[in-house]
């Protein structure tokens, strides 16, 4: 007979509604001058440091029963936050002690409230979708590694590196790694690659209204990865070394952005590439039928851009100094720590991924169990995809409603 112990399994959420939409946590007085009070390991926004002691924080205020203090009468109050890791890299390892003294005792029936900033960083709306890499490896070395399982033994190191690995691979086309930065654009026209910068998905510019408009890659233009500096005689110097000098600048580059973007397709007026902006509701008769054959990737006004990997910048046309852009790029998943997160809409098929990748570097495996793997894996990849595209049925209808007009010849 086994000794199974029965235990109850805790709930996932672990903040109540204060520490959930404000960043607070209440607790009733002792009766004493000195209050110690555990902040919840559940609010981590609270400030630490990879030492023992962190004191005078000044990211929360204190109150009691509702009055903020100041350590004005009665109370006088003083406090000491002490902060101790577990594991100095893991924030979420944190515990956290606050000691507060007032001069006169703080009575059993008052409430003391220790609440954030609005100045601090509160980032807690949108942590319940996701579940943690760590939390994922955990998962897989219960469920599918030991005595009847495929994976009799695993190293949690290997678990770790093919969670990685999956979670970069999903990062490119199936999770939601899209990172939107709003910029604007200097008078360089250049902007740096953003740090954690795998590929871009899509450039545009934002006008008064808020409304986006598309900003395009061009062929119109390249951009020179080797701009040589020759002799009167067009060949490459070399400095003392023998390597090839190349300039600063490209000269391309610089005639690029002194263009005039406006005139730059060459087959329409400065007029007709206005009307040929989408979000410009004028609709001049003298343009009716000129735009036939023109060519549509550069039959537009919304600007150009391109990417200089040799500068490792965006390199916008001249017409967007200035301007209000928001940049959407895909990362990769792993750059912060607290990107290192899976969407539970996406966490089986990570698993899936995870076996697939461990039994086919092992000796002795079937073809048929890798086979297996392989189309669970497939399938399951395929559904993170569906669910996470977000598709709503309203949403559908919405954009299919123009669709069924007759076009009048």
């Amino acid at each position: 007979m086994s000794n199974v112990t029965n235990y109850e399994v805790p709930g996932l959420i672990k903040q109540n509604n204060s520490e959930y939409y404000t960043g607070e946590f209440t607790q009733a007085g002792s009766g004493t001058t000195t209050q110690t009070i555990n902040w919840p390991s559940s609010l981590t926004s609270l400030i630490w440091t990879n030492g023992s002691t962190q004191k005078s924080v000044d990211n929360y205020d204190i109150y009691i029963d509702n009055v903020l203090q100041f350590g004005q009468a009665p109370y006088n109050l003083s406090d000491v936050l002490n902060t101790t890791l577990s594991n100095t890299n893991d924030p979420a390892t944190t515990t956290q002690v606050l000691t507060v003294t007032t001069a006169q005792a703080v009575a059993t029936g008052s409430l003391i409230t220790v609440k954030l900033k609005e100045s601090s960083v509160w980032d807690n709306y949108k942590n319940y979708q996701y579940t943690t890499l760590k939390d994922i490896v955990n998962n897989f070395m219960l469920a599918f590694v030991g005595t009847d399982m495929v994976l009799t033994r695993a190293k949690r190191s290997d678990v770790l590196f093919h969670a990685k690995r999956g979670l970069q691979e999903f990062s490119y086309d199936t999770l939601k790694s899209v990172n939107i930065q709003e910029l604007t654009i200097p008078a360089n026209l250049s902007l740096p690659l953003p740090q954690d910068y795998v590929n871009y998905v899509q450039l545009s510019y934002i006008d008064e209204m808020g409304v986006k408009h598309i900003i395009y890659n061009t062929k119109l233009t390249v951009n020179p990865t080797a701009p040589l500096v020759q002799d009167d005689q067009g060949i490459p110097t070399q400095d003392q070394y023998g390597n090839n000098i190349e300039s600063q600048q490209a000269i391309t580059n610089d005639r690029w952005r002194s263009a005039d973007q406006d005139n730059l397709n060459g087959q329409v007026s400065s007029q007709l590439m206005t009307n040929a902006n989408v979000y410009d509701w004028s609709w001049w008769k003298s343009a009716y039928g000129q735009r036939y054959g023109l060519s549509p990737e550069s039959s537009q006004r919304n600007g150009w851009f391109t990417v200089d990997n040799r500068r490792g910048v965006f390199a916008f046309s001249g017409n967007l100094s200035g301007r209000l852009i928001t940049l959407e790029y895909i990362s990769d998943g792993l750059a912060y720590a607290e990107d290192s997160r899976v969407p539970k809409l996406a966490e089986d098929a990570l698993y899936t991924h995870i076996m697939h990748s461990m039994i086919c570097n092992r000796p002795a495996v079937p073809e048929y169990i890798i086979n297996r793997y392989k189309r669970d894996r497939s399938a399951k990849l395929r559904n993170a995809k569906i669910r996470l595209s977000n598709i709503k049925m309203e949403d559908f209808t919405q954009v299919m409603r123009g669709k069924s007009k007759w076009i009048k010849h």
